[in-house]
């Protein structure tokens, strides 16, 4: 029959996992790191998964499909709640470093698709009438955030407000060692933050993709003076180099006393 389905386009797909978290009828899922509608009759058409998508991965289509199946998509609901609250009991030989192992696996797999990580914008000029903003008391505890989440490995790379954004790449213990981290840093900048010396992995990966697919303006690394924290200029300054793109950068350093010091 011909209806209202929706569409994946899998270029724009990041596998973040919202759209699989919003859909109440278990129509998507994730294969190979990428959203697919698994059965057309398990799709009712109302599109409670594109407000999920952070990319615009996903949208309405008319085409032949198969009609809404309200009954199947029960069983397979009640089915998934049986295999849920169902504890696997401990296989033999099976350790508990292991088992551990497998959990963060199998948390991986849901691809961070926590409403925590979803992608939004935080208008600061919208929120204040223009006389408010001028008298803005920065001591007074005004946020200059204006995206969320901030954490490096939890931002996608295709989120909209990277787009002609000037950068701000921090080691988390800056905002604390430096009083006027708001309104000396993140000012009209996009923050990310994160601290090389206990994250898993390198940033310059997805530091990379974010320079390729976004017109970033200018990009500012804040890192403290331990040796550790060298890290993170690293990896912005390799994945600068990867993008192959000409961005005004700069690495300012913050001592452990809260002053920046020159270079």
């Amino acid at each position: 029959m011909l209806r209202q389905i929706i569409k994946i386009n899998e270029d724009l797909c990041t596998g973040c996992g919202l759209c699989v978290t919003a859909c109440h009828e278990g129509a998507i899922g994730l294969v190979d790191g990428k959203a697919k509608l698994l059965r057309d009759d398990y799709c009712d058409g109302l599109g409670n998964c594109l407000p999920a998508c952070p990319t615009g991965a996903i949208s309405f289509e008319q085409r032949e499909a198969a009609e809404y199946n309200e009954e199947e998509v029960k069983k397979n609901m009640e089915l998934k709640k049986t295999e849920a609250a169902q504890v696997k009991p401990h296989a033999e030989g099976l350790t508990p470093e292991k088992m551990r192992e497998e959990n963060m696996a199998a948390v991986k797999n849901l691809a961070c698709g926590c409403p925590g990580t979803a992608a939004r914008a935080i208008n600061r000029e919208a929120a204040a009438c223009p006389s408010a903003e001028k008298s803005r008391d920065f001591d007074a505890g005004e946020s200059e955030l204006r995206q969320w989440p901030v954490q490096i490995k939890l931002v996608n790379p295709h989120a909209s407000y990277l787009q002609g954004a000037r950068l701000l790449i921090a080691a988390d213990c800056t905002a604390y060692a430096y009083a006027r981290f708001h309104r000396d840093f993140i000012k009209n900048h996009i923050t990310l933050i994160g601290c090389p010396k206990l994250d898993a992995g390198d940033y310059a990966e997805k530091l990379t993709e974010i320079l390729k697919t976004n017109d970033i303006k200018s990009l500012k690394v804040v890192r403290m003076e331990v040796p550790c924290c060298g890290g993170i200029a690293s990896a912005a300054i390799a994945a600068l180099k990867a993008s192959g793109k000409m961005i005004p950068w700069q690495v300012v350093t913050i001592s452990t006393d809260g002053r920046i010091l020159e270079d």
